[in-house]
């Protein structure tokens, strides 16, 4: 069963309101309970609305922003990616990612911070975060 804050419901996310206000949503919960299905929903909804969206599993972001590097154009890929609305990674932390990976995807969320939503669905909580972005114990 999925469950909202106090504060947010269905309503919230159908309006997009969040999209506009360039805000995230984590969408947290064990496997099978929906979050990659609300995600592609969300991207759904906002194509429809034509606000343009990139859905990306973190491990291909990781593997793109590599690539990147390697080109030595890292820095125009978050430009393309952030063409989008909201950017949506799904599958944040079930498979590890390196320290130079980390660094690669906190960058791109970084790049992110408040000129357009990302729509993360993981399996764990934010506590754990911190061993997919290399700063754990």
């Amino acid at each position: 069963m999925a469950s909202f804050p106090a504060d947010r419901g269905r309503e919230q996310l159908e309006s997009l309101e969040f999209v506009e206000r360039a805000e995230d949503l984590v969408l947290y919960g064990d496997v099978g309970r929906g979050k990659t299905h609300l995600a592609i929903a969300i991207g759904v909804l906002a194509c429809r609305r034509m606000i343009p969206v990139r859905f990306l599993a973190a491990s291909s972001l990781v593997m793109r922003l590599r690539k990147a590097k390697d080109e030595n154009r890292l820095d125009q890929e978050p430009k393309a990616i952030g063409r989008a609305g909201p950017v949506i990674i799904d599958e944040l932390g079930y498979l590890p990612i390196d320290i130079d990976g980390a660094r690669l995807l906190f960058q791109a969320g970084a790049d992110c911070y408040e000129t357009r939503s990302v729509v993360s669905a993981s399996n764990l909580e934010s506590g754990g975060w911190g061993d997919v972005f290399g700063d754990g114990d």
